[in-house]
């Protein structure tokens, strides 16, 4: 592949991978929503520019720039890496065109002093050395990998500032977080996996912020004046693991931010000023509650109900609620409308029933649910889905009550014994997935899943998969074991990992991990 032939703007898509120490794993969505915030993507009629961002990246792929390291569960890429020997060409054509300046890096660069305009520092042991000759008064762009406090901070006028990405730095202090807010200018902001805990009450200056990512910090309560960031996109926060999520003010309700597009890791629980009413949010694409409390005959649940069955006619596609009286998620067949363009569902808490409209959601390609409504019938109201790529059964285990043993005993003898997955339809599915201290029996019929690729099972109680020579197509079975597994469970893993190095004419991997 030749440079000269990309055109100007994959160039520059391409020049802004060295952003990123090499060999760093490079998430894709924190890579295009940099494009998006830098200005790098040009318009393209019919595309918007998440969709123009989407594309650049398949580019870079297809054409080996860069190489897929993870993948999420709907199958496509989570992370990638660059080729070392394309990192250094990159890291030192974008030196010679001044498109972005590395200090610390692994390849060693000839000093740039003036034109500064994006500034990476790989390493921070050194910086100030490095960089206290440097004119830095342009600097439009900053990413810092470190330690946060040997950055020095002082050296920049802040308020020209448009892209602040500190992912991963450790020793934010309260004085960072009052410079942060004085970038009057700053578009995205990232604090993701840092140690802050709170967010200084001038947040609100930043009107022309359209990214903030909090996710995995300590910061569980945001400000009122958030409402202030009328531009504001994209607000991420809360931890997917330890499912912590972030409170959101009172006063979103009475001023709606009507440009968000993304709202993830949020909490709505019981109360006066909980956000339940989301009918202003009509640019919603992406709503993910970490956190729901809601008892059902007050006027807060009938509201969330409602603007899930409204935001649905819209733009919404992943949906995700973790609900922890459970009364939310077991109602959702109440909705008159159902939510039809969900790419993405995910249900976490004492299901009793999968919502019968689920089966209507032809975009469907990615669902969790409760292990809680693991039977047969499960698999056979899914079984017509064509495009559903990924099946999640899962129960948090710091979650677990008394209750999940006895249903998943009640479930495991309506359905005789063992869990059948019937044979035919499923005709995208790749990948299933059980999460559950418990896991009964699992049995597939003949011609069961027949695109099925991958299986992956986390369990403290495991009681087999039976007729896995069914699965047509199926490559590896990931096995995590608790260690706390009795003896029965443990003969019923060496079993299965015995067959598969049998001489099975198929070849199959049975991968195993104690934790």
């Amino acid at each position: 592949m030749s440079y000269e032939t990309l055109s100007t703007d994959l160039q520059s898509c391409m020049l802004y991978l060295g952003t990123f120490p090499k060999s760093y794993k490079i998430s894709r969505k924190r890579l295009t929503r940099r494009w998006l915030a830098e200005g790098l993507l040009g318009a393209q009629a019919g595309y918007t520019a998440e969709e123009i961002a989407e594309k650049y990246f398949s580019y870079l792929l297809q054409r080996n720039i860069i190489r897929p390291t993870d993948h999420c569960t709907d199958g496509t890429v989570k992370t990638c890496q660059v080729h070392d020997m394309i990192h250094e060409f990159i890291v030192r054509k974008s030196n010679e065109e001044s498109f972005i300046n590395v200090v610390g890096g692994h390849w060693l660069m000839p000093k740039v002093i003036s034109k500064v305009r994006r500034l990476s520092v790989h390493a921070t042991d050194h910086v100030q050395e490095e960089i206290e000759d440097m004119n830095l008064s342009r600097v439009r762009s900053l990413a810092v990998f470190g330690t946060s406090h040997k950055f020095p901070f002082h050296f920049f006028k802040f308020r020209i500032v448009q892209v602040l990405d500190l992912e991963g730095c450790r020793g934010l202090k309260k004085h960072h977080m009052k410079r942060v807010s004085e970038m009057i200018l700053l578009k995205y902001l990232s604090l993701r996996k840092t140690d802050i805990d709170r967010f200084p009450s001038k947040i609100g200056r930043l009107t022309y912020l359209e990214t903030l990512d909090i996710r995995e910090t300590n910061v569980s309560v945001l400000p009122k004046s958030i409402t202030g960031l009328q531009l504001l996109c994209k607000l991420i926060g809360g931890n997917k693991k330890t499912r912590k999520s972030l409170k959101l003010p009172k006063e979103m309700a009475t001023r709606p931010m009507v440009t968000l597009r993304i709202l993830s890791g949020i909490q709505i629980v019981e109360g006066p000023h909980a956000l339940t009413d989301l009918h202003n949010y009509t640019a919603l694409r992406k709503l993910l509650i970490y956190k729901l409390n809601l008892q059902k005959d007050n006027l807060a649940f009938q509201d969330l109900m409602s603007s899930i069955e409204y935001l649905g006619s819209g733009h919404l596609q992943p949906l995700e609620i973790d609900d922890e009286s459970s009364e939310f998620i077991n109602s959702l067949d109440s909705m008159a409308t159902p939510p039809r363009h969900l790419t993405s569902l995910q249900l976490y808490g004492k299901l009793l029933k999968v919502p019968e409209w689920v089966t209507y959601l032809e975009d469907l390609v990615k669902l969790t649910i409760s292990v809680t409504v693991l039977r047969t019938d499960t698999f056979k109201l899914l079984a017509s889905m064509q495009k559903l790529f990924c099946v999640t059964f899962s129960f948090s285990a710091e979650k677990q009550d008394s209750y999940i043993e006895d249903i998943i005993k009640e479930n495991k003898q309506n359905s005789g014994g063992s869990i059948l997955v019937p044979g035919g339809e499923y005709k995208s599915l790749k990948l299933l997935r059980f999460t559950s201290p418990h896991l009964p029996s699992l049995t597939f019929s003949e011609g069961a899943m027949p695109e099925l690729q991958r299986i992956d099972l986390q369990f403290t109680k495991l009681e087999g998969l039976r007729n896995m020579d069914n699965l047509a197509s199926l490559l590896e079975v990931h096995l995590t074991m608790n260690t706390q597994a009795d003896e029965a469970t443990r003969e019923i893993v060496r079993g299965l990992s015995m067959a598969a190095t049998g001489g099975s004419a198929k070849k199959l991997k049975v991968i195993v991990d104690a934790r």
